[in-house]
């Protein structure tokens, strides 16, 4: 329960489950199948909640990669002790080829000229004797997100760069879908044509393609035909569903494959000031009573996690009620108008994401999110690395 977190410092800070995000990652296995593996996305701080101890956790409970982002992140990871295969979703830059293979770190190829660099990074390393055996790496297709991958008409020019570079060896191919929560698009449907027709340009050249993956969150929960040998959950991993078009989508989801949040942010009540009718609250008056008002202010702001659109929108749970947010978000602090509460005490938790207790009302960062018209990692993301993270089995 929050009141029995106790450290030093400001009275703001976040309460990650480990055990939700393990279920949640059994609770995959289970839609999935056991034949499929797993490629938990733990990138960005694991959407936040922490890379280290959420990778180990997940590790624990059965992952079978991790995904991330950049070498840096890959780095991290291996320093932990993490030991299963870390794929770099957004490949390397040139310079970074030897600290890849010091951590063992698998890149996705997202241009041709990537063969090149990592053949003679991965050459000079055999000759040295520092490495044993091809290197084995995985290419990403562009289907039609326009970001980064190899186009598919490149497929034969990826079948020579490979025949030119011994040392590496393709253990995998893939892609991102762009929509694969919009059911009323055909664009992912059209992904996986692109991409299955790279894959037979692929063997054709003679060359085995290795793992394939296609399936992002999305896809995971209500796109099957996309599965594969390996699908890559990240936000489910988490609790959040993405929102579905249509939204029946999302009813059809959260019931096939039910999840639990694992995030919680919580801040102290601060400072209680009763203000007259017609008093302005915060930075340029944006919120001005309208009668006499009582307003709690939280330790916790925009640096925090307490994204500044939720000026005068958001709302944040104080002894299992709603409480509205008014005025500017700053940077450091939040106002809560607490008229309607009186029984609100200086010292009082607020619940900024998260549920009020077992069983209580619950405000998760999906709901903000959708609020926003933003996207739940956004939020998630957007709390900083001055809160402090606790760890609750």
């Amino acid at each position: 329960m929050p009141n029995r977190v106790q450290f030093d410092g400001r009275p703001v800070w976040a309460e990650v489950s480990l055990g939700a995000v393990a279920k949640n990652l059994r609770a995959v296995r289970r839609h999935v199948g056991r034949r499929r593996k797993i490629l938990a996305i733990v990138k960005a701080n694991a959407y936040g909640h922490g890379a280290v101890p959420v990778a180990k956790a997940l590790a624990k409970a059965g992952a079978d990669w991790f995904g991330v982002t950049c070498v840096a992140e890959g780095a991290e990871l291996r320093a932990s002790g993490v030991r299963q295969p870390i794929l770099v979703l957004s490949g390397f830059w040139p310079g970074e080829e030897r600290r890849l293979i010091e951590h063992r770190l698998t890149p996705a190829i997202t241009h041709i000229e990537q063969f090149h660099h990592l053949e003679r990074a991965i050459a000079s390393a055999a000759r040295s004797r520092r490495i044993r055996g091809p290197y084995a790496v995985h290419l990403k297709i562009d289907t039609g997100m326009n970001r980064l991958g190899v186009p598919p008409v490149e497929m034969r020019a990826v079948a020579q760069a490979l025949a030119d570079s011994p040392h590496l060896r393709l253990d995998g191919t893939f892609t991102h879908f762009a929509s694969a929560e919009d059911f009323t698009s055909d664009q992912t449907g059209q992904q996986e044509s692109l991409f299955r027709a790279a894959i037979e340009r692929l063997h054709a050249e003679r060359v085995n393609p290795g793992i394939l993956h296609l399936a992002n969150s999305a896809a995971v929960a209500k796109r099957p035909e996309s599965w594969a040998d390996m699908v890559r959950p990240g936000a489910i991993l988490y609790g959040y569903h993405q929102f579905f078009e249509p939204i029946e989508r999302k009813a059809e989801a959260e019931q096939m494959l039910p999840l639990q949040p694992a995030f919680s942010l919580r801040s102290r009540v601060i400072s209680m000031r009763d203000v007259p009718a017609g008093g302005g609250v915060g930075y340029n008056a944006r919120f001005v009573t309208e009668r006499p008002s009582r307003i709690a202010v939280l330790a916790a702001g925009y640096a925090d996690g307490i994204v500044r659109a939720l000026t005068n929108r958001g709302r944040v749970l104080l002894r299992g009620r709603c409480a509205p947010i008014i005025g500017i978000v700053s940077m450091d602090l939040a106002m809560v108008d607490v008229t309607s509460l009186p029984d609100v005490r200086l010292g009082d938790v607020a619940t900024i994401y998260g549920s009020a207790g077992p069983g209580g009302p619950a405000i998760w960062a999906s709901d903000v999110a959708r609020l926003l018209g933003s996207v739940t990692s956004d939020l998630l993301c957007a709390v900083g690395p001055r809160v402090p993270r606790f760890y609750l089995s």
